[in-house]
């Protein structure tokens, strides 16, 4: 039985395993038939502090076009890294095509971190990411975009329990499907806060908390190796609980495994640990 196509449409860095370059050996490690459509060629990753950017929404409307022709579909897509309102748009109109016939759509609506949007990512953005994620089966912001997405206030410590479920019913509510949050802080009884991914399953109109010990090492990219990991398992019939689980620890294993790999802004060395993936 072949496996299904999925289609990646993110970044792609020349020089660093993130974006692209993170999810297409995870994913082809996990036997799916992988294909993806750049939303921009990056020199390298962005923690080097100088890097070079080549937006390709003209390339990506022009390849949508042939793919239309040769008459081209996907079972999955997943939708990340994306540069501007024309780019938000063209995904957008694609997304809503590509589920009419019977595609999975996967968002992680890649806008800010720790409370702030990145560089060049407007309330426009903000915006135009309500109504992709609106197209969604599955959509996986950190608390932070989350945030943003719902039109609530950034917690800068830690949030309540019900504060993580009720953010996740909003952005159902909004027309995602499932939610995952990623990056959460919840506050425990008589305890400091904990890490967390805090989610709601659609199919099983549950609520649920993952919590996770922060490890001390930072690498770039591990956001698209969770969301690749967990896209692997939801495809195979899981559980979104199940396969938040698996992509956690798939992640968490893959640090350890290279805690002490000197150059980490490079991004996690994949080719070294695929075996991690659970």
């Amino acid at each position: 039985m072949p496996k299904e196509k999925v289609l990646l449409i993110n970044d792609l860095a020349g020089y660093g395993k993130v974006a692209l370059g993170a999810m297409i050996p995870v994913l082809s490690h996990m036997q799916y038939d992988v294909c993806s459509l750049p939303t921009a060629l990056v020199s390298n990753t962005l923690d080097y502090g100088k890097f070079e950017i080549l937006e390709t929404t003209g390339y990506m409307k022009n390849t949508l076009a042939v793919w239309e022709q040769l008459d081209f579909g996907f079972d999955a897509v997943s939708t990340g890294f994306i540069l501007s309102a024309a780019q938000t748009e063209l995904v957008l109109q694609f997304c809503r095509e590509q589920k009419k016939k019977g595609a999975r759509i996967f968002t992680d609506p890649i806008m800010g971190d720790e409370g702030r949007l990145y560089n060049g990512v407007s309330e426009k953005t903000v915006e135009l990411m309500r109504s992709l994620i609106a197209e969604a089966d599955y959509i996986l912001p950190n608390y932070t975009e989350a945030a943003y997405l719902a039109g609530e206030a950034y917690c800068g410590t830690a949030c309540t329990r019900q504060e993580l479920y009720d953010l996740a019913a909003k952005l159902h509510n909004m027309g995602a499907g499932s939610v995952l949050i990623t990056s959460a802080r919840m506050l425990v009884d008589g305890g400091n806060p904990i890490w967390c991914v805090a989610g709601y399953d659609a199919a099983a109109d549950r609520y649920f908390i993952l919590p996770y010990e922060q490890l001390p090492v930072r690498f770039p990219g591990t956001g698209d190796i969770f969301s690749a990991v967990f896209m692997g398992h939801i495809l195979r019939g899981e559980a979104l609980r199940a396969s938040a689980r698996a992509a956690m620890e798939t992640v968490s294993n893959m640090l350890a495994k290279n805690a002490e790999y000197q150059d980490k802004f490079k991004g996690i060395p994949l080719e070294t640990c695929l075996e991690e993936i659970v």
